[in-house]
């Protein structure tokens, strides 16, 4: 809609809703235009709000995700309707369960009057509510910055997750009235727990034995990192972290036990069976269990933005609910340190754990077994790099042998857990973050679902480095192929020459050949800048011995005397 077309100095719908989003404070919008989408983009283009075109909307949906998960703020991706709409399922997915807030913006054809019959048409509005916390068309233009704002609120508000506004084109290019009005965002504040739950929980610190803090995915914000080192410096209180945890204290702090990786089965989990409280800061049900309760056993204490969901395998018999960090603040200045508590049995599973995360890692075989490529990994990454992991076996090794030192720098997804999601959560923490170093680390599989994305990480001049981690095949599934007795069959491929094809985009491509090549090519790639592909074979062999076998030989002693 040109500007001759507007009376009274009315906005159309598209001017509107980027005029919207704008006081929103909306920097980026993620996507792949379609014709339905024209008279945004042309909104857009005279905004302030900075288009990234993407290669595939799922990508595009996984950037604004991770968006969200590093800011607070809402991220914002765009597709047009039918096919778009469903490339942005698995993203819609990705960041509701994962607590990430993300608006989805899909276009449709006219609703008014259309002669396309029912070319391309989708209900997207009803594809996307299972899917999101807020889904609606938009079928009046002065509607637009009302449920807009709702849209915004609703994907912010704990626990964050996904919203979906459905634009037709003719409600698009409609006038708005002259008197529609933007509404301004929300400065509410969450609600502090009470202060009778609060002094319960402190209680139940104070009188218990053998204490245990677990650090979640929903206390990877900096207030919560802060208010936790101080009641771990408080209390002398042990803390282990879920994988969607790293980092929220420092790992290298000698009260910090290890990572769950596992649900059962690991040094961590003769902490877990030894304690006769755990305090579960910002972990729910949704991320992959870090250990199973039952009946009658240990107590947990569920501080939270929100109440539990109650599940056969979590049963908290207290909650706290409200600002976490509030609450964790409250009870570091309230709890202090207890003589009653003895974390000696801790400190010695600690002292195993850090035993078994030093053997082999300078193992110097090819292909290249896990433990090396973690411990090369995390020599070359200052303090404050940051690494994305797809999913795959790899994504065990980091999360257990890669120790954090800050909070998210270490973005893996532990909820939906999808393959594809590394490389875009790279890019988009490598825009938000230019002045720190960026590593993806994908599997071949998992890299090759948008490996496209390459081409927009070098439009974007993003410095970034993506560490390919190749076993020819899906190694995890074919690990746990193994685990159930069947027979090696349907999980094997092959691949491109990662190192031309990296060069096809414009990046650099490396082929690691020897496992001393390494650490000093990561770390040359990281100096240079620009976008470089590394790509390392892999020794999987060691999924079946540790994982399988090893553990369970050494920790059934260990165990036996944590029980």
């Amino acid at each position: 809609m040109t500007d001759e077309s507007r009376t009274d100095g009315a906005l159309t719908g598209a001017q509107l809703f980027v005029k919207a989003l704008e006081n929103e404070g909306v920097r980026y919008i993620f996507g792949v235009p379609g014709e339905e989408n024209l008279d945004l983009l042309e909104a857009l283009r005279e905004s302030s709000i900075q288009l990234i075109l993407n290669r595939h909307e799922q990508a595009a949906g996984f950037m604004a995700a991770t968006y969200g998960r590093l800011t607070g703020k809402v991220g914002v991706c765009l597709s047009t309707l039918g096919p778009g709409a469903t490339n942005l399922v698995t993203a819609a997915a990705y960041a509701q369960l994962g607590a990430m807030p993300m608006m989805m913006i899909s276009g449709q054809k006219p609703i008014k009057s259309s002669k396309q019959g029912l070319f391309q048409i989708l209900d997207v509005v009803d594809l996307m509510r299972p899917l999101t916390k807020y889904t609606r068309q938009i079928s009046n233009a002065n509607t637009i910055p009302a449920k807009l704002r709702e849209a915004f609120r609703l994907a912010a508000e704990e626990r964050p997750g996904t919203v979906h506004l459905e634009l037709p084109e003719d409600i698009a290019s409609e006038l708005a009235t002259p008197d529609t009005h933007i509404f301004a965002p929300s400065d509410a504040r969450r609600p502090t727990a009470s202060e009778k739950s609060l002094r319960r929980a402190a209680d139940m610190i104070r009188t218990a034995k053998h204490p245990l803090i677990m650090i979640g995915a929903g206390a990877n914000r900096k207030r919560v990192s802060q208010a936790l080192i101080h009641l771990v410096n408080t209390t002398d209180i042990p803390f282990f972290t879920t994988q969607m945890g790293k980092g929220v204290v420092d790992e290298r702090h000698p009260r910090y036990l290890g990572n769950a990786t596992l649900s059962s089965g690991d040094f961590i989990h003769c902490a877990i069976d030894h304690a006769d409280l755990v305090i579960n800061v910002g972990h729910d049900v949704v991320e992959k269990p870090p250990f199973f309760m039952q009946p009658g056993g240990k107590q947990v204490i569920h501080v939270n933005f929100s109440g539990a969901d109650v599940d056969p395998v979590y049963f908290p018999q207290h909650e706290v609910v409200g600002d976490i960090a509030n609450s964790v603040e409250w009870l570091a200045d309230n709890c202090g340190h207890c003589p009653n508590h003895d974390f000696s049995e801790f400190l010695r599973v600690k002292e195993a754990l850090e035993a078994h995360l030093e053997d082999r890692c300078e193992d110097d075989r090819f292909p290249i077994i896990p433990q090396r490529i973690v411990r090369d990994v995390r020599r070359v990454m200052p303090d404050d790099g940051i690494i994305a992991l797809d999913n795959g076996m790899y994504k065990l090794w980091f999360a257990r042998n890669y120790k954090a030192y800050d909070n998210n720098t270490v973005l893996l997804d532990n909820a939906l857990a999808s393959m594809g999601a590394g490389l875009p959560s790279a890019m988009m923490a490598a825009m938000l973050y230019p002045q720190q170093k960026v590593m993806a680390i994908c599997g071949d599989g998992g890299f090759m679902m948008n490996s496209q994305e390459m081409e927009t990480a070098v439009r974007l001049k993003l410095n970034l480095v993506i560490l390919i981690i190749n076993d020819n095949a899906y190694g995890m599934i074919k690990w746990k192929q193994a685990q159930e007795g069947f027979a090696n069959f349907g999980l094997d491929y092959g691949n491109p020459d990662f190192v031309t094809y990296a060069q096809s985009y414009g990046a650099q491509g490396h082929q690691v050949s020897r496992t001393e090549d390494l650490q000093p090519t990561l770390t040359r790639a990281m100096k240079e800048g620009g976008v470089h592909l590394v790509d390392v074979p892999v020794d999987y062999s060691e999924n079946d011995r540790v994982f399988n076998n090893e553990l369970a030989e050494l920790t059934r002693d260990l165990r036996a005397d944590c029980g």
